[in-house]
């Protein structure tokens, strides 16, 4: 069937399919100096965000992804105080870190303001933390925040980035890694985005590649539900120089302070039995 101008779709090359929503009408469209950026209505998934003809997210789903970029991370390390989120303009995985107490400081640096706050106007309920004292909005490059940053400064990295094309085509080789590394702290871990372990193996296996060159000894590789995506399956990859990623706090993640709709101890456990073929792959 094809589909008329109700509808908005982004065909995926790579998975030979589509993914698509009926639409109301379209709320806002701009060219950035980096991208270009439209927002939609949707019937039945809220607002959509779209960047470069890609989904970003929606208003229906967007928590899978920001809850997975976030709370495993934060409850595997033992003491996250100083968090830096490359990336993540919507505000989503920042709102999530932000809701861990022992976080003393949040900052999110996004090479592209528009879409933070384009995200302010039609994803509010995404960016009710951005007052909070210890969030630091910064736009500007992320590899040359993270070559600038101070040694041993943080304590995790979460880069939470568009698909390594174009702006955030960076974001993905050993070089940003080895910064990664340098700036944090002993027991410090990095997480990244790593697109779809259906249609992406090639991609996660030379991103865990660089990010073992860089010094990173140990990475899990972390897949959940993300139906806006294309396959409707994504993952996230930790990386950490020592101490092993398949532990964490699970009590403190039974008996968290704060709601989530998707992250509890069980879905943290489902993320890190990694399915055969991807053992296969990846060697995780």
């Amino acid at each position: 069937m094809s589909l008329d101008a109700t509808w908005f779709s982004e065909p995926h090359e790579l998975s030979g399919s589509a993914i698509s929503f009926r639409i109301k009408g379209k709320l806002h469209e701009e060219q950035t100096p980096f991208q270009h950026i439209e927002i939609y209505d949707t019937t039945d998934w809220g607002k959509l965000m779209v960047i470069d003809g890609c989904v970003m997210l929606t208003t229906r789903d967007n928590f899978l992804y920001h809850e997975m970029m976030s709370h495993p991370v934060l409850f595997t390390h033992t003491s996250p105080k100083r968090v830096v989120i490359i990336g993540g303009g919507d505000c989503g995985t920042l709102r999530e870190v932000l809701k861990h107490r022992e976080v003393e400081s949040a900052v999110q640096c996004d090479i592209d303001e528009r879409v933070t706050r384009l995200a302010e106007v039609y994803f509010p309920e995404l960016c009710e933390s951005n007052g909070d004292p210890r969030a630091h909005l910064l736009f500007d490059d992320g590899v040359a925040y993270m070559r600038n940053l101070e040694a041993d400064s943080i304590d995790i990295v979460i880069v939470d980035s568009t698909d390594p094309v174009g702006p955030a085509e960076g974001l993905f080789n050993e070089a940003f890694y080895q910064s990664c590394l340098r700036a944090l702290r002993p027991g410090g871990i990095l997480v990244q985005q790593s697109e779809s372990p259906l249609v992406h193996l090639d991609l996660i296996k030379a991103m865990r590649n660089a990010m073992k060159n860089a010094g990173f000894a140990h990475l899990k590789t972390l897949p959940f539900p993300q139906p806006c995506y294309p396959t409707g399956w994504w993952s996230c990859t930790m990386a950490r120089k020592h101490l092993d990623l398949s532990t964490f706090r699970e009590r403190g993640a039974a008996t968290k302070q704060f709601p989530t709709k998707y992250y509890n101890v069980d879905t943290h456990k489902a993320a890190l039995a990694t399915p055969a073929f991807v053992t296969e792959a990846i060697g995780d």
